[in-house]
């Protein structure tokens, strides 16, 4: 196998590694490159199991605007994100939403739920949005 070269992305150095198998390595794998610990741990994962944390919107209803933003509460592997988004797209939330609330609780089984980034009030065109988000806070 070749080598794969690839900046870290743990710290903001972003050191340029050069990750190459290495079957008299521990870990099967060794790393060139990094300032940190973390850049070693970071290229042989990105080698052996590749995850992301994952942020997008969901569609909500009774709220100021029609998005809310959501993100991951961990990361997943890379080859689910698109399984992920088609089950995130599935969904429509009601207002009202705290930040941390979960929206999807362990997508894809893989033990990460998916979160709230915001939180919105429930919007009802009778009062002012001022006065309503105040009172459900």
């Amino acid at each position: 196998m070749e080598a794969k070269d690839m900046i870290c992305i743990v710290c903001p150095f972003g050191c340029k590694l050069k990750v190459k198998q290495n079957d008299a390595s521990e870990l099967g794998y060794s790393v060139e490159g990094n300032k940190c610990f973390r850049g070693k741990d970071y290229g042989i994962r990105e080698m052996t199991n590749p995850t992301r944390a994952l942020t997008t919107t969901v569609s909500i209803i009774d709220a100021s605007i029609k998005r809310l933003p959501v993100r991951t509460s961990g990361t997943i592997p890379k080859g689910l994100i698109e399984d992920a988004m088609k089950e995130i797209n599935k969904i429509e939330v009601k207002a009202p939403v705290k930040v941390g609330d979960v929206i999807i609780k362990n997508i894809l089984d893989t033990g990460v739920d998916i979160i709230s980034s915001r939180s919105m009030c429930q919007v009802s065109e009778e009062y002012n949005y001022l006065e309503q988000c105040l009172a459900q806070i």
